[in-house]
């Protein structure tokens, strides 16, 4: 009987101040059984170097991928065997967040860069933007184009959405998608506290505050979102109106938020990835047995040598974890932590930016 599989999203963008991929740089979306050393690079119908920044399995059946490309969403009914393009019309978006509706299977939300939400309600035969989106306050970019980064619904009223955005904070909506609001006001006002000011692409020193990369929504506190972001954790009480510090900075030299996730077997436990920077030169993964309160280094004795970009809880073992770094390195528990296997990319896979384990 299958363990089930991991799926790793790998993007030919070298990341720094280079966006030429030297020769040998691979993209696209590669497989490997649970428990398994052998990485299989899966191009059936999928462009061989795409560029894969997100990778979501539908909750409702296992077998179906979606893939985030820079030319648009693919989906696999075949557990990556095969993949097709949706009839994604804007052909110059980069697709960076996909979530399938909780409860309704074909009803489909796509997050690109530059900034857009798009709404399926037949499984992908077509698309129409979000009728109204609030950003927030256009800030001096530099050339970065913003990214959605992520949806999350409250699992007790899905039509309240969040969505993480890079670097522009996080929106909420309230009609499940239709229309969103900004909910960055309070971000911004934390970063007038010394220690949570950071400018790197702008002269704005809430910038660190609103370079938002994930979120998630507990059912066990289905109101209470918890993001990630280049200051740290965060989680918000008020639907997003005010945001408090986990303090991961206090735990850990390390505190650069990449990834947060709720495991899909014990409503109080979260995952979530810390890291020097975007590109940096080690990471870790931590692990909260109560909602967030509490935190521990998960996945010693890994040493990642570069930015922990995404952790994966399997949705049928609970024993089961993987984690991706962001040059390659790939390691996974059987055993809740207890040992780790390293089960690094080929070579080549330079810019690992997703993870999901089926």
């Amino acid at each position: 009987m299958s363990k089930g599989q991991v799926f790793a999203g790998v993007v030919r963008w070298p990341g720094g101040a280079s966006m030429v991929a030297p020769p040998g740089t691979l993209g696209g979306v590669f497989r490997l059984d649970v428990g398994g050393t052998q990485w299989e690079h899966l191009t059936h119908g999928l462009p061989a170097e795409c560029h894969v920044p997100c990778l979501t399995v539908d909750p409702h059946d296992s077998s179906r991928i979606y893939a985030g490309t820079q030319e648009g969403p693919y989906l696999s009914t075949d557990a990556g065997n095969s993949w097709a393009r949706l009839n994604f019309p804007h052909q110059d978006l980069q697709v960076w967040a996909i979530a399938v509706h909780p409860r309704d299977p074909r009803k489909l939300y796509v997050g690109t860069s530059p900034l857009g939400v798009f709404i399926s309600e037949d499984g992908g035969g077509s698309f129409r933007a979000a009728r109204g989106v609030d950003y927030g306050d256009v800030a001096d970019m530099r050339g970065f184009r913003n990214r959605v980064m992520r949806f999350g619904f409250n699992p007790q009223r899905p039509e309240e959405m969040f969505a993480a955005l890079e670097v522009r904070g996080v929106i909420r909506s309230l009609d499940g998608g239709e229309s969103w609001m900004d909910c960055s006001e309070n971000l911004i006002q934390l970063a007038e506290q010394a220690h949570l000011k950071s400018a790197i692409i702008t002269t704005h020193t809430a910038e660190g505050m609103l370079d938002v990369h994930a979120l998630a929504i507990s059912p066990a506190a289905p109101e209470t979102p918890i993001i990630a972001l280049r200051m740290g954790l965060f989680r918000s009480e008020d639907h997003g109106a005010h945001w408090q510090d986990l303090e991961m900075r206090k735990r850990t030299p390390i505190f650069y938020g990449r990834d947060v996730r709720v495991s899909p077997h014990d409503p109080n436990m979260l995952y979530a990835t810390m890291s020097t920077a975007a590109n940096g030169a080690t990471g870790t993964v931590w692990r909260s047995t109560d909602l967030g309160r509490n935190w521990a280094r998960f996945d010693t004795p890994t040493q990642a040598e570069s930015t922990m970009m995404a952790v994966a809880p399997s949705p049928s073992d609970r024993a089961v974890v993987y984690a991706a770094a962001r040059k390659g390195q790939v390691f996974g528990t059987q055993d809740e932590g207890a040992t780790w296997q390293n089960v690094p990319l080929p070579p080549g896979c330079s810019a690992v930016m997703a993870l999901a384990v089926t």
